[in-house]
């Protein structure tokens, strides 16, 4: 429970640093881009200011002759223009009407269209900066953002996705390797228990076969063997963890019959287990016995240490035309909502003494096995929990 609770803390201390290094980049980009239009707006009124002294400046032409300032005004137009390769400006008269633009794409015969378009972007951007040629003539010059300074404005959330699918694919393919990794590890150590069984497994057989012939009593030797029979039958159930198992047609109310019998025998007088399924029905389903029945243990002896060895489970099934619904309730001590999911991991347990396996085989042995589904129905703390399973007909 701890490495899982560890992990759960490093994912939300990096949530929070990503979500704050998002924050830092949108703000340092707001800064910046605030910035640079106050330096696209100071370009673009040193543009107004030296048309209007142009226009000024024309009058003193023509009445002085003198070409020299005219020359100098028009001159820094051309320059102020010449270095503007990126803001997009229009020129208008007094109503309006474009006179010249600059860095607007579009072809000739649709220059009305898209210059009326472009007014109406500009009218929302900025207010016009008004130019007074004297005389009453009068001039407006609009302009938006430029396409870097735009492109600025959305670098940050372009980063932010980047950044997320990166992290998002990286974490997809970590996963991936960690649960082909758990996988070998469980398909390892399961066949290496089956091997280690089988040796002493067949030495207490050839035991029972000679205390048989000295005589020792009989109900001695029936127990010896049913022992051994459940030794061989674990040692079965582990050898085909990491190798597809054989479904056949079976009466999973059977499976259920048996399985309780067998825990009932082996259970305190304080475990009562009850049955609310007609136990002479009928429900078939493409199950593996021995795979089937090991589940229905492991969530009977996890609900017996909830109830420290006191208390009550109870089995249900239904028909639900494609599928079985099985579900097996306890009045133990009940699950917290937070572990929901994580008790299934291999590895989680809140007992001192354990693997922490006995869910998770169940999970797989379920889920990738049955292709049907194990998950938590409902618990209440200190009242105890419902596990369901639901296997397909089919």
């Amino acid at each position: 429970m701890d490495i899982y609770l560890k992990k759960r803390r490093w994912k939300i201390l990096l949530l929070l640093v990503a979500i704050f290094i998002g924050i830092a980049s949108l703000m340092y980009t707001k800064w910046l881009s605030g910035e640079m239009a106050r330096e696209e707006r100071k370009k673009v009124e040193l543009w107004a200011d030296a048309t209007q002294r142009l226009g000024m400046v024309t009058d003193e032409v023509n009445s002085s002759g003198s070409g020299n300032i005219f020359t100098l005004y028009y001159t820094l137009i051309n320059k102020i223009q010449s270095q503007n390769t990126t803001i997009p400006v229009i020129l208008t008269d007094a109503n309006d009407v474009p006179i010249i633009d600059d860095n607007i794409s579009y072809s000739e015969n649709r220059r009305d269209v898209v210059l009326k378009k472009e007014l109406a972007k500009m009218r929302k951007y900025a207010k016009p900066i008004e130019i007074d040629l004297g005389d009453g003539h009068k001039q407006h010059l609009y302009y938006r953002e430029s396409y870097l300074l735009r492109n600025l404005r959305f670098f940050p959330i372009a980063q932010l996705i980047v950044i997320s699918l990166f992290i998002g694919i990286a974490y997809f393919a970590f996963n991936a390797s960690r649960e082909a990794e758990q996988n070998q590890v469980w398909v390892g150590m399961s066949k290496e228990t089956a091997h280690q069984l089988g040796t002493p497994i067949s030495s207490l057989m050839a035991w029972i076969e000679l205390l048989k012939m000295k005589g020792i009593d009989q109900s001695l030797i029936k127990e010896f063997e049913s022992d051994t029979q459940r030794l061989e039958k674990i040692t079965e159930r582990f050898s085909k963890i990491g190798s597809a198992p054989e479904l056949l047609e079976t009466n999973v109310i059977e499976v259920l019959n048996s399985t309780i019998d067998y825990l009932k025998a082996r259970s305190s007088e304080k475990i009562k287990f009850e049955t609310t399924f007609d136990e002479s029905a009928v429900y078939m389903a493409p199950i593996n016995v021995s795979l089937f029945s090991w589940v229905i243990e492991n969530l009977s002896k996890n609900a017996i240490d909830a109830m420290d060895n006191s208390g009550k489970i109870s089995i249900s099934a239904y028909d639900k035309g494609d599928s079985l619904v099985i579900d097996l309730t306890d009045s133990g001590k009940g699950i917290p909502k937070s572990q929901h999911k994580t008790i299934f991991r291999p590895g989680f347990s809140t007992k001192k003494r354990g693997w922490g396996l006995g869910l998770s085989l169940a999970k797989r042995i379920v889920e990738n096995y049955h292709k049907g589904k194990i998950f938590i129905k409902n618990s209440e703390l200190k009242k105890g929990t419902t596990f369901r399973i639901i296997l397909k007909k089919k």
